[in-house]
């Protein structure tokens, strides 16, 4: 019986950079229990008041698919489906730092970005979260 999920993980050419999406324009932090392993990376906590043990883990290796044209709306492409209490704060934050992004085709409240190595991502606004 699966449970939830645990984590997700994404490639990274630039810990730096994608560190400054996560951290500085998502609020992430970052999980200092990260084991040493054979490749740099980083692990963030998605919800960690609530010890959920959700994660994004950032790895830094070379990614096979770094020349492969996305879809322009992150709905239409690999994505990650994340759940905000309301989206304006972080509509507003991603027009500041110019990130692009797509609201839903569907008409409900929600938004597709994509991070510095292309990843999709969406957000939910769930009023209730």
């Amino acid at each position: 019986m699966i449970l939830g999920i645990h984590h997700v993980t994404f490639l990274s050419a630039d810990l730096s950079r994608s560190s400054g999406f996560y951290e500085g324009l998502l609020g992430l932090r970052a999980d200092p229990k990260r084991p040493k392993m054979s490749f740099d990376g980083i692990w963030y906590d998605l919800v960690p008041e609530k010890s959920s043990g959700q994660q994004i883990h950032l790895m830094a290796l070379p990614d096979p698919e770094a020349e492969l044209q996305r879809p322009a709306h992150g709905g239409r492409d690999r994505h990650i489906a994340l759940t905000v209490s309301d989206l304006q704060p972080l509509l507003e934050r991603l027009e500041r730092a110019g990130v692009a992004y797509t609201l839903s085709q569907s008409g409900r409240r929600a938004l597709f970005c994509r991070d510095p190595d292309q990843n999709a991502l969406e957000f939910i606004e769930l009023k209730n979260a």
